[in-house]
């Protein structure tokens, strides 16, 4: 997206405000009734909350879907307004607990689900400045989501599938070199000039609930105290196998590149590990294969020579997890799912699980192509739903993993075991299976590029956040202190000089979007 094209959609965001205003006040159907301090009231009261809760989160998150599969300004006013409208539910829902019930009525399960809904989140904001948190997120994640890189003109290349298509296969320096900063230039510069506003917005929100900030509520999930020294330490256990896999890959891309593009003693480009945040590097397995003559464990030309298409890659994710004596996807999951990327509308390519909240309506938003990695991720995103499926006749406010890292751990040992050679080869997509030495090798550095080369870049996504929103990096160093943490954690560089007029951060769905990354 051009400066021009940022500009009218900004002006037409904005524009929404007015709109917004009329979506202050809660249906009546929706607000909470009159409750006495006795336990039989507050247990009425959390059965009350959880049949409306159902209600307007399944409003939510349908009006959250149709904007996200189909960008429009008018998606984007409706959005807004039904987040607004579940804010102004939460408000009133929260401020009735706190106003009527002691915690000493409650058993342990009640008074947890109690104290859930007394944290307002951006409902703790007043009027004004709620519209203002919801729209800038908007503005944020729809410039994001609709930024396209312009090569020639009249060609347009969007990050889903033309850019990350590049970054995994192509192999020149020179043009991988133009997609990474196209892109980082295109998304993340425009995002700049709202998130130290929007930052502002959530720490004023986290501290009505009593939190210093945002990133203290957010680690706060994982009920640790000691948490960010938690994570250092886990990090420092796995360092030595994540450098010894950076310095292998290192040398194999000084052998292709030459010592021009490569210095044997510094960080590596980032624009050269096979994905446009270098958080992955299995794409470039090719030039790292210690043996290239065995059995190669990409099975995309297989497919491709079958005929698979998005459907049948979630057909035989489904068959996976039937094997397992788990669920069949239910109806509303092949009717409703967005599964390849729709030709005539501009959607969000960024691959995700849905939740409905009536118990039956899940859904997949992924814009699928026909590789081994999208077929590991259909098996990835299918195990969110299992749990979703698993867990969804719970109270509203027990229906997620028991801390934020429950379910990426699911999904993660799911993918690991999708993509083992016997499986490959029990679904008829490899030949046969080779045990020996050589390709278990092979198979375990896939398998290291992918998630030993993930953790540092997990780790810093977050710590840079919470450095943002505690204030010990402020706005004129935002990208100064991404660039740190990226060299000091992943060994990584930028490949041009970047400057604090860039905002390299939001070139990452997860800033804009503002979306947890350490799970």
């Amino acid at each position: 997206m051009g400066g021009g094209g940022v500009h009218r959609l900004v002006k037409s965001l904005l524009l929404l405000l007015p709109v917004l205003l009329r979506c202050e006040a809660l249906r009546e159907s929706w607000q909470p009734g009159n409750y006495t301090n006795s336990t039989a009231d507050a247990q009425r009261f959390l059965r009350d909350y959880n049949s409306t809760a159902e209600e307007v989160f399944f409003f939510s998150v349908s009006a959250s879907w149709n904007y996200y599969t189909n960008l429009t300004d008018y998606n984007s006013n409706l959005q807004v307004s039904a987040d607004l409208e579940e804010q102004a539910f939460t408000e009133a829902w929260g401020k009735k607990a706190k106003q009527v019930f002691s915690n000493e009525l409650l058993d342990f399960e009640d008074m947890r689900l109690m104290g859930g809904i007394m944290l307002l989140g951006p409902a703790n904001l007043p009027q004004k400045e709620r519209e203002e948190y919801n729209t800038i997120l908007s503005i944020m994640e729809r410039i994001y989501s609709t930024t396209k890189v312009h090569p020639r003109p009249n060609i347009s290349w969007s990050l889903e599938p033309e850019l990350t298509d590049i970054m995994a296969n192509s192999r020149s320096y020179k043009k991988l070199l133009y997609v990474w900063e196209a892109w980082h230039n295109d998304s993340g510069v425009p995002i700049k000039a709202y998130y130290p506003r929007f930052v502002e917005l959530s720490n004023k929100a986290s501290r009505g609930d009593g939190f210093n900030d945002t990133g203290a509520e957010w680690r706060s999930w994982f009920e640790s105290p000691s948490f960010e020294q938690d994570i250092e330490k886990l990090y420092r256990a796995i360092e030595p196998l994540y450098l010894n896999l950076h310095a292998f890959v290192r040398r194999k891309l000084y052998n292709f590149y030459g010592p021009r593009y490569i210095n044997l003693k510094g960080p590596i480009p980032a624009h050269l590990l096979g994905n446009m945040w270098a958080q992955t590097w299995n794409n470039i397995f090719d030039m790292m294969v210690p043996f290239p003559d065995k059995p190669n464990l990409d099975v995309t030309a297989e497919m491709v020579k079958q005929g698979y298409n998005a459907t049948h890659m979630f057909r035989v994710a489904e068959d996976f997890f039937t094997s397992l004596d788990l669920a069949k996807m239910p109806n509303e999951f092949w009717e409703g799912s967005m599964l390849v990327k729709p030709e005539d509308r501009e959607v969000e390519c960024q691959t995700s699980a849905w939740d409905f909240y009536n118990r039956k309506d899940f859904r997949i938003m992924q814009c699928t192509t026909v590789t081994m990695e999208q077929l590991i991720t259909a098996h990835r995103e299918m195990a969110h739903i299992e749990y979703f499926m698993q867990y969804k006749d719970q109270p509203v406010g027990f229906r997620g993993g028991a801390n934020p890292a429950f379910h990426e751990a699911i999904s993660d040992l799911v993918s690991l075991s999708v993509w083992t050679p016997k499986h490959l080869h029990k679904i008829n997509l490899l030949e046969s299976v080779t045990s020996d030495e050589e390709t278990d090798l092979n198979f375990l550095l896939n398998v290291a590029l992918e998630k030993i080369a993930f953790l540092p870049f997990g780790y810093l996504v977050d710590q840079w956040r919470w450095r943002v929103f505690d204030g010990r990096t402020p706005p004129d160093k935002y990208n100064s202190e991404w660039w740190y943490l990226r060299t000091k954690y992943q060994g990584i560089c930028p490949p041009t000089k970047r400057t604090e007029d860039q905002f390299d951060p939001g070139a990452k769905f997860h800033i804009p979007a503002n979306y947890p990354y350490i799970r």
